[in-house]
């Protein structure tokens, strides 16, 4: 079990590289990692790429205020189902980068077999219909995703990504934007060449 002092240095670092890549701007996101049988969350109205060790709280899985002195992030909820459905998941990653939210405002899921990295990594990343955020209806909405996939689109909102270190989840994060950027190019370019069922099945079969 990681130290908080080690827990605190990752999501700060994390969230500055977030906010270097543009990933997360603004106010707009929160990260967490789970601590014991707790959650070490980034405070409500904190800016991911801007983070200081006080804008780290530490919440329950009922999302109440164990240490801190700000409030948890208003998604709270999300990041505490998440992690309650997978006990794999140490680390979670929510953010609006700008291409990922572009296919999350359009309401198209990332499906499309482009690339062997998005169809080994992925296979593909759902759509969760809209809920107001930091609301149980966007828990409940999204959740139903958590245990099958690690990386999910929010309607009108933006991308959640959950791993077992803060390193794969940010390389996700870092892969699934470049795999929305490279849709939206082939859209401009008149339309990919998909992968066929037999390449995917090779690709899948790697996992093994």
């Amino acid at each position: 079990m990681k130290s908080l002092k080690k827990l605190r240095a990752e999501i700060i670092e994390y969230g500055r590289l977030a906010g270097v890549k543009n990933f997360t701007p603004g106010y707009s996101g929160n990260i967490s990692a789970r601590y014991e049988d707790k959650i070490l969350i980034t405070a409500s109205g904190t800016s991911n790429g801007y983070l200081i060790e006080d804008d780290l709280v530490i919440m329950d899985f009922d999302g109440n205020l164990v240490d801190g002195n700000k409030k948890p992030s208003s998604e709270k909820m999300l990041h505490a189902q998440f992690y309650k459905q997978r006990e794999d998941v140490n680390y979670i990653i929510h953010v609006h980068p700008p291409f990922l939210s572009a296919f999350a405002c359009c309401h198209i899921p990332l499906e499309e077999p482009l690339m062997a990295e998005n169809v080994f990594y992925f296979g593909q990343i759902p759509l969760a219909q809209y809920g107001l955020p930091g609301s149980m209806d966007l828990v409940e909405k999204t959740s139903k995703f958590f245990d099958e996939y690690n990386a999910v689109l929010m309607a009108n909102h933006g991308f959640i990504v959950g791993d077992k270190t803060i390193r794969d989840a940010f390389l996700k994060l870092e892969l699934a934007e470049s795999y929305a950027q490279v849709v939206c190019n082939t859209k401009i370019l008149g339309g990919a060449v998909w992968l066929n069922e037999n390449q995917v099945k090779e690709i899948n079969s790697l996992r093994n």
